[in-house]
């Protein structure tokens, strides 16, 4: 079984990346053999939908799961619609979350387990501004 494991370095004493749309490397390991190839994730420096580009790159991959910090919605859909689970919770070196991988220690990610968005989008704003009127107003007293 071949696994995709987001990296802050190129070999298996690296530690896991938290963050799988803006990890440096992907490290893909053969879990049978523990031999490796890292792959620098292109997607990071992206200035907006990283995850999606990570996850469109691992699936390309021919890896059955992906272990990492976390995950993003819209990363995990994509990764999830190409068949490929995602184990959330991953930390220390890649050697240490493999080893909690195959004790089944890591969490898999699912709806209900990745968090969506927050402080993305437009907001309805409840201002206490005041007027910047000048008071140049026309207005004509009358006598009675």
């Amino acid at each position: 079984m071949k696994i995709a494991v987001s990296s802050t370095g190129q070999g298996l004493s690296s530690s896991v990346d938290p963050r799988f749309g803006r990890c440096q490397f992907f490290l893909v390991v053969d879990l049978d053999s523990m031999e490796h190839t890292a792959t620098t994730n292109t997607a990071g420096g992206s200035a907006s939908g990283a995850g999606i580009e990570a996850a469109q790159i691992v699936s390309g991959m021919g890896v059955s799961a992906v272990l990492t910090g976390n995950i993003g919605p819209n990363a995990f859909q994509t990764l999830n619609a190409a068949g490929i689970k995602v184990y959330v919770g991953a930390g220390g070196t890649i050697t240490e979350s493999i080893e909690r991988f195959k004790r089944g220690e890591l969490a898999e990610a699912g709806n209900a387990t990745v968090p969506g968005h927050f402080g993305m989008g437009r907001g309805g704003g409840r201002g206490m501004g005041r007027g910047r009127g000048g008071g140049g107003g026309m207005g004509r007293g009358g006598s009675n």
